[in-house]
């Protein structure tokens, strides 16, 4: 049996950046502080909502450490450090655990994709060179590549493989995944709509995108289904959906982005290729934002 890395709501944190599109440091810290005190569970940084495809190798790595340095093992913090370049990855992820991440979120590889046989060896690499444990991110919309529930279990043997964040918005496979591998995968809904559907199949929680901009309400979410409030749980994954709907109108983080700078924090823009939101958009963000009590008029 493997020990989660987390249980409950953990944060695909933003990076907030200045207009010249260099991390914001600062604001990044306030960030953190805010969500920590407001009951997040885990902090992931350099994740996909973190923006770490447009970052340099030293900036992931500056991000990651000061995010660890800050933080200070309160909760405990995961670092994107996934590649499409097998040797690429294995050099960022031992340079983040070196940075003192607690555990790498590591994605499949994207563009060149590999066979099922391709992904154990790639995982088996990465995992070896962080040397810490690694939660899988399996996001096919993005990468254009599955984990197979069979290539989950046999990745599951390994000792530093210790979860699985599932976006694939498939319950079916999730449930094959759950069935397959036991106690020795924990599943991370990547979906904030799907989060109860997946603890209800033993999941240990979600890497949320919601929670940058209310993380007490995905944190309570998954704290009233652990402790056996099954009818809360599901309240509170209702009361997200118009949350979820908004922050994936478009393609994420462009979104979660424009809502945190409309809540007053100096998120910035992201960086190209992503731009700001349409204005149909903005609207529909910022009424759900209202909606949920977060501005008012």
């Amino acid at each position: 049996m493997k020990n989660p890395v987390f249980t409950g709501a953990g944060v695909a944190i933003i990076t907030p950046m200045y207009e010249d599109g260099s991390i914001n440091f600062d604001e990044l810290g306030r960030i953190v502080e805010d969500q920590i005190a407001r009951g997040t569970d885990a902090i992931v940084i350099c994740g996909t909502t973190g923006e770490c495809s447009t970052m340099t190798d030293e900036e992931q790595l500056a991000a990651i450490k000061y995010t660890v340095d800050l933080v200070n093992h309160r909760v405990p913090v995961i670092a994107g450090a996934g590649s499409n370049d097998t040797d690429h990855g294995c050099a960022l992820a031992a340079k983040s655990a070196a940075c003192g991440a607690d555990a790498l979120l590591l994605v499949t590889p994207y563009y060149n994709k590999t066979s099922q046989a391709g992904l154990v060896a790639h995982f088996t690499a990465m995992a070896e060179a962080g040397g810490i444990p690694v939660i899988l991110y399996n996001v096919p919309s993005r990468t254009g590549l599955n984990i197979a529930p069979e290539t989950a279990k046999e990745l599951s043997k390994h000792p530093l493989i210790n979860g699985i964040k599932e976006a694939s918005g498939n319950i079916g496979q999730v449930a094959r995944i759950a069935a397959l591998c036991g106690d020795e995968l924990n599943i991370y809904s990547g979906n904030d709509d799907q989060v109860v559907p997946l603890l209800s199949l033993g999941g240990k929680g979600v890497i949320s995108v919601v929670s940058n901009v209310k993380p007490e309400l995905v944190h309570n979410c998954c704290k009233a289904w652990f402790d056996g409030d099954t009818a809360k749980a599901r309240e509170l994954q209702l009361e997200m959906l118009p949350l979820c709907d908004a922050l994936f109108c478009e393609v994420n983080p462009i979104p979660v982005k424009y809502a945190m700078n409309v809540l007053g924090w100096e998120a910035g823009e992201c960086r190209l290729p992503l731009v700001e939101p349409g204005d149909a958009h903005k609207e529909q963000i910022e009424q759900a934002l209202q909606a949920a009590g977060l501005i008012k008029e």
